[in-house]
């Protein structure tokens, strides 16, 4: 249907644009609401168990398959459309669909955890390291995940972006991480996740709300006889202090990774002058819940009195506790027998 409000100047939503939204972000509503639901939740345990495995495999290809068939960005939009609209009914609806949606994910991947044979933590997988320390980079990088996203949905020749957008965001693998910290006995780790699950959520809602509020969202829903409710400058201030709010512990999260990239590189010469000393070769720095981490190859070892401490304590790190690795080199052939 081809409508007046459908020739409208670039830069705002036309009639034809609402009822393409409406139909694809909101799940809860229209004719064909079952069918909309039964895919969502389908495609939730779907990409849990993806996102799941790629994480215990330590596997970013099939993670990132996990982000592409993820779900969880509808409602999320769709909460943001559900603002514009000033309909606290779906407001609510959409809200609850991301709670459950993300208890689900945490649900099942706890349940799998229990089926590996090891802790999953950030010391010993890559992927769970990835999203247990969001920073403000993070929240930088979902806000403008929002803004493309609620770019596409208002802007029909776009649309085909949606996939890069859902890889550019991560939404199910940090819950995924979630959920397998949990079981693994590393709630501190799983909170880090949450909050940068969360940190998603909250920009891309805050950024899709601006969005759609530019596009005048709001003026073609009228024209098309939608039920628009009345929009309280409460209600998007509310939004955006929850962004400016999330700021704050995403701040402190990259003070500490700063601070560990400092003492990382303070460190680092000093370990690897010591090492060559004693025969060894430094194959890995890091630190990790505070301790500074020191992995080395080399022959059998006399860790201690080799001078080590001394030489970091003259480098500025007398506060830092140190915990050295030694990995003997080597290796043996074991035939089996035939």
């Amino acid at each position: 249907m081809v409508t007046n409000a459908a020739m409208q100047p670039l830069g705002r939503a036309t009639t034809a644009d609402v009822e393409r939204m409406m139909s694809r972000l909101l799940l809860t509503e229209g004719a064909d609401r079952p069918n909309k639901l039964s895919a969502f939740w389908v495609l939730i345990v779907l990409s849990t168990v993806i996102a799941t495995a790629g994480v215990m495999a330590d596997s970013t290809a099939t993670v990132i398959g996990a982000m592409i068939v993820a779900p969880l960005m509808t409602p999320i939009l769709g909460t943001a459309l559900s603002v514009v609209l000033s309909r606290r009914r779906l407001i609510l609806l959409n809200l609850g669909m991301i709670l459950l949606g993300a208890a689900c994910v945490v649900a099942i991947s706890f349940l799998l955890g229990l089926t590996y044979h090891s802790h999953l933590v950030a010391d010993t997988n890559s992927q769970i390291a990835a999203r247990v320390t969001p920073r403000l980079i993070d929240l930088v990088a979902a806000l403008a995940t929002g803004v493309v996203g609620a770019f596409a949905m208002v802007r029909s020749d776009v649309s085909d972006t949606l996939p890069g957008v859902a890889i550019a965001i991560s939404l199910v693998p940090p819950l995924a991480v979630v959920g397998l910290t949990l079981e693994s006995g590393a709630p501190e780790q799983a909170l880090g996740a949450l909050l940068l699950f969360g940190t998603n959520v909250t920009a891309i809602i805050a950024t899709g709300t601006v969005v759609f509020l530019a596009y005048r969202v709001r003026h073609a829903a009228i024209a098309l006889g939608t039920p628009v409710g009345r929009l309280r400058r409460g209600t998007v201030a509310g939004v955006i202090a929850a962004v400016v709010a999330l700021g704050v512990p995403l701040g402190i999260g990259s003070a500490v990774v700063v601070q560990q990239e400092l003492i990382v590189a303070r460190a680092a010469p000093v370990a690897t002058a010591w090492a060559g000393d004693q025969g060894w070769q430094v194959s890995d720095i890091s630190v990790r819940q505070g301790t500074l981490h020191i992995v080395a190859l080399g022959p059998p070892p006399t860790i201690t009195g080799t001078g080590l401490r001394e030489r970091l304590d003259q480098a500025g790190l007398s506060n830092v506790d140190v915990r050295v690795t030694l990995v003997l080199g080597g290796s043996a052939a074991l035939p089996g027998h035939r």
